[in-house]
């Protein structure tokens, strides 16, 4: 019990028999299977980058690739936001040319960006193996769309590939297996502070470290703004640690990008949010 009560806080919902995924929608209420399947003859169309989650200034959001990349190194959490012991791993920051993608052999490869991302970028970090703990490695991406709409799209993607691809090659010496995702909207399980919350669970082996060991992944979006964080165990680390180490540096983002994108609300006096009075 005391793992579903971890991951109904990260933001999922799990079945206590088999960890088994609960019956979850994601956007409007439709099943996720439906709203994944139709991507492929749907039309994308730009529209506005609405969220209920905060009151957005049209003046903050980024229209430039270079403001995209500003605001999400604003975002980006610092190796400490994941707790003690966490440092940077090299290479820290990906190429911000490229993305990763899930390819049709179900293996992870860098692609140029598409049209609909205006920046992306992923930061890495390591807990270096003390005593009877392996080494843990951790990660966190933010991705800036042109509108709410395609960064929907990136959820009912990651869906759809958990489903075509339980088991995903991420370099030749590393596998995720049993994968389970877990949707969640805006008023679902807690969820009070995103449009839309995904989790991944499964299991990571690798030839360095072993396995296989937990493994834990959780995304959220915001808007036009996907924000997420993962975690690859190793011997001594339990599914509950990896959610304590992800929960603080996933919700630090949220708050990073809120502050950046929100309305300046008049406060009494006649001073406003973030003028530093």
């Amino acid at each position: 019990m005391t793992v579903i009560r971890e991951a109904v806080r990260f933001g999922c919902a799990v079945a206590v028999s088999g960890l088994a995924l609960v019956s979850c929608t994601s956007g409007g209420g439709e099943p996720s299977q439906s709203r994944s399947a139709k991507k492929a003859g749907a039309t994308m169309s730009a529209g506005p980058s609405t969220t209920a989650v905060v009151d957005i200034d049209p003046a903050a959001l980024p229209t430039t690739r270079a403001q995209a990349a500003a605001l999400i190194r604003d975002v980006m959490p610092d190796p400490s936001a994941f707790g003690p012991g966490a440092v940077p791993r090299s290479p820290y920051e990906s190429d911000p040319r490229r993305r990763p993608v899930l390819g049709d052999d179900c293996v992870w490869h860098q692609q140029a960006l598409p049209k609909d991302v205006l920046a992306t970028s992923t930061r890495s970090y390591e807990i270096p193996a003390r005593g009877a703990k392996g080494p843990l490695r951790l990660s966190a991406v933010v991705t800036v769309h042109r509108d709410a709409e395609q960064a929907d799209w990136e959820n009912a993607e990651v869906l759809e590939e958990m489903m075509r691809c339980p088991e995903q090659r991420l370099r030749s010496d590393e596998v995720l297996t049993s994968l389970n995702d877990v949707p969640n909207s805006l008023g679902d399980s807690g969820n009070a502070y995103a449009d839309d919350v995904l989790t991944e669970l499964g299991s990571y082996t690798s030839a360095e470290v072993g396995g296989p060991h937990e493994y834990l992944w959780g995304q959220t979006r915001i808007g036009q703004f996907t924000l997420a964080v993962s975690a690859k165990g190793s011997k001594g680390w339990s599914r509950a640690d990896l959610f304590e180490r992800l929960r603080d540096p996933h919700a630090g983002m949220r708050a990073q990008l809120k502050a950046a994108i929100e309305r300046d609300t008049p406060k009494p006096g006649g001073s406003t949010k973030g003028d530093g009075r």
